[in-house]
């Protein structure tokens, strides 16, 4: 594992955009007298969104045939990803509590059914890719891989051509991937990640081992357990499992993921691990926001947890998805008093551009 040198922005202590952005998000606030965490609207959709699951599970563990057992099992699976965008994101921003030690305990629990570590998500997620964003060898989440080619600056194979075809296939195995293998190489130190850990040595491993065997346990052990007298076997639970996972993952990575490759720039540091920019401008360097159109569709921004206002997230981590519409606002009109493009496209363009990207990225470089 090669250690790269720190990366430096440019300081931005004395950005005009940085400050007036702060006196109108803060005005906002006082305006709304409001905080930035989450209020009883949050709550109320989050347990909603947990009812929904449990009862699916319910159903799911009860069914009378592999038709209904399967159907509410996926279900139940693509609604707790759903769950996990709308709260365990905010958690890991520290942007549902005021509390970090309930913000921790909220994406441990949330991450049951979803099968993540949330210690390393969190540190893969805010420390990496919040900080680094489409950065070569500093985001987690480019990281060089023989399915997909993400920036120009790294190597090229001849799969990369179809990438633009088989790139939905690659986003269902994600989370299968991360849940079975990428968690697994963080914990036995493989990747920049574990030495972040607030868990290390035996409480580390304890942690690791206890969530995960938890996940079994919810979503493999007690459905084989309670139903292989029905006519429904492991295989069937197995599939189910890794169906839901692959459902799941591929709507996550669909709509988020193109938010960073829609027109955007990458980077790679110099030797001395410096950058020609301040960390806002890298921002909108990096990423954009987009809305459901038309509006009679603009309810899937909310259940998203707001994800789709990804530039915004970007620059307001650590507040609460319910402010992203409003902030969004206050930055399309500072943006361009500051030299900034500030970018919100529908989704066909933020499918087009992807699929751009990805014929891009997927092309032979001249030099090779």
């Amino acid at each position: 594992m090669t250690t790269l040198p720190p990366l430096r922005f440019k300081p931005a202590r004395d950005s005009a955009f940085r400050r007036e952005l702060r006196e109108r998000a803060d005005a906002y606030l006082a305006g709304a007298a409001t905080h930035r965490f989450a209020d009883w609207r949050m709550w109320a959709k989050s347990l909603a969104l947990a009812g929904l699951a449990t009862l699916l599970y319910v159903l799911a563990l009860n069914a009378s045939g592999v038709a209904m057992f399967v159907a509410c099992y996926v279900a139940c699976l693509v609604t707790a990803m759903v769950l996990a965008m709308n709260s365990l994101h905010d958690g890991a921003h520290s942007a549902m509590f005021r509390t970090g030690r309930w913000n921790r305990l909220l994406t441990r629990l949330v991450s049951v059914p979803v099968g993540v570590d949330t210690d390393f998500w969190t540190i893969r997620h805010v420390h990496f890719h919040h900080t680094y964003a489409n950065v070569e060898g500093y985001d987690l989440d480019t990281e060089p891989n023989p399915f997909l080619r993400q920036t120009p600056y790294q190597a090229w194979s001849p799969q990369y051509r179809y990438q633009y075809l088989y790139w939905p296939l690659v986003a269902a195995l994600s989370l299968p991937y991360l849940n079975w293998y990428g968690d697994w190489l963080d914990r036995f130190g493989k990747t920049p990640v574990v030495v972040h850990s607030r868990l290390q040595g035996w409480r580390g491993w304890a942690a690791f081992l206890g969530w995960k065997l938890a996940h079994v346990a919810l979503v493999l052990a007690l459905p084989i357990w309670l139903l292989h007298g029905s006519g429904i076997g492991w295989g069937t639970v197995l599939g189910a499992y890794l169906l839901g996972q692959m459902l799941a993952s591929c709507a996550l990575v669909a709509l988020i993921l193109g938010t960073h490759w829609a027109e955007v720039e990458f980077f790679q540091p110099g030797q001395d691990g410096s950058l020609p920019h301040d960390w806002y401008q890298h921002t909108f360097y990096t990423a954009c926001d987009w809305t459901p159109k038309p509006r009679a569709l603009r309810w899937l921004g909310y259940w998203l947890g707001g994800l789709n206002l990804h530039l915004t997230h970007h620059l307001f981590p650590t507040w609460n998805h319910r402010h992203y519409p409003a902030l969004a606002r206050i930055i399309a009109e500072l943006a361009p008093r500051h030299g900034l493009v500030y970018r919100k496209i529908g989704y066909r363009e933020l499918h087009a551009s992807q699929q751009q990207f990805l014929r891009a990225m997927g092309q032979r470089p001249l030099k090779d």
